[in-house]
């Protein structure tokens, strides 16, 4: 007998349509909702971070003589935080990194769109981090004993102080290729189980490596900062801010440019970039305070189907 349960994945044709979707959607989203979205993104993720630091700070004696080890234990936890920003719906900067380039070039959202949404995202993650460093790490005195502030102060030396501009940029590629990997994987996945191994895996590959991310980076660097690290703010933002910063948008748009031009070379934004100017709605989403009539409703549906159903036969 025949199956009609849907497969478990999307095909990536209809992953990157819902990318672009995706990119609209967060353009019509309030400025003051993305930044509190953002916000609690910082957090989610500094907790995977401090999570990280725990285990591998704490495993010093499997690290003398399986140092090896004791980063894929770290990468193995660090994950935890992107799977909460996923599931909840969150805004991290190294993602929007390939989303919104997507959306714009297929002329799904204006290009001012994107260094607004941006530099949004950019100072919430920054505060959600900076919080959490500070506030629910530091002043809580959670790891204030050895040997956890000494790893913190060791871990943020590591990243921003000892390698150089070029090192960090090009683990900032490394990085975000895998970040973007895992969310177009999540997006991908169907049921909850399936989205948390799709971003557990790459997520893991980059932490345990040793890639930089430059939210994940707002956590720890400032941390062993707070913890007496010989570096400054100045130097933090000049060496590691700007060179990873730059490294996840270069790893980002390797991700995402290819499945533009893999699966969605003939998509049509079917007046979504007017839509998205004027806060009307997209793909049966209103905006608050817009209504439309079922008929408006019924038409935009056809029309997304449509889409979807054009890209579908060129992967067939």
């Amino acid at each position: 007998m025949a199956s009609f349960d849907p497969p478990s994945t999307l095909k990536p044709t209809q992953v990157a349509v819902a990318m672009i979707e995706h990119g609209v959607a967060k353009h019509r989203t309030r400025a003051d909702v993305v930044f509190f979205k953002s916000v609690a993104a910082g957090v989610m993720l500094s907790f995977g971070g401090l999570l990280s630091e725990v285990v591998s700070g704490g495993s010093a004696g499997i690290g003398g003589t399986n140092p090896g080890l004791v980063k894929f234990f770290g990468g193995a936890v660090f994950p935890v935080g992107l799977i909460m920003i996923v599931l909840q719906g969150q805004e991290l900067l190294t993602s929007n990194m390939m989303i919104y380039p997507m959306a714009c070039l297929k002329g799904a959202v204006p290009w001012w769109g994107l260094p607004y949404n941006w530099i949004i995202v950019t100072f919430g993650n920054l505060c959600g981090s900076l919080f959490f460093a500070s506030v629910l790490t530091k002043y809580t005195g959670i790891i204030s004993t050895a040997p956890y502030n000494e790893y913190a102060v060791t871990f943020a030396m590591h990243k921003a102080a000892e390698p150089e501009w070029h090192e960090i940029f090009l683990r900032g590629i490394g990085c975000n290729w895998l970040v973007c990997v895992a969310v177009w994987q999540a997006a991908g996945a169907r049921d909850t189980i399936s989205k948390i191994v799709a971003i557990w895996v790459p997520i893991m590959i980059f932490v345990t490596c040793g890639y930089d991310h430059v939210v994940a980076n707002m956590f720890s660097v400032p941390l062993g900062i707070l913890f007496g690290a010989d570096l400054t703010v100045a130097e933090y933002i000049r060496k590691s801010l700007i060179a990873s910063y730059l490294g996840n948008i270069v790893g980002a748009l390797l991700v995402g440019l290819p499945a533009l031009y893999f699966y969605a070379p003939d998509y049509k934004p079917a007046g979504a970039l007017r839509e998205a100017e004027e806060g009307e709605i997209f793909n049966g989403e209103s905006s608050p305070g817009v209504a439309r009539s079922s008929s408006e409703r019924s038409v935009q549906d056809k029309r997304g189907t449509a889409v979807y159903e054009v890209d579908s036969k060129r992967t067939q």
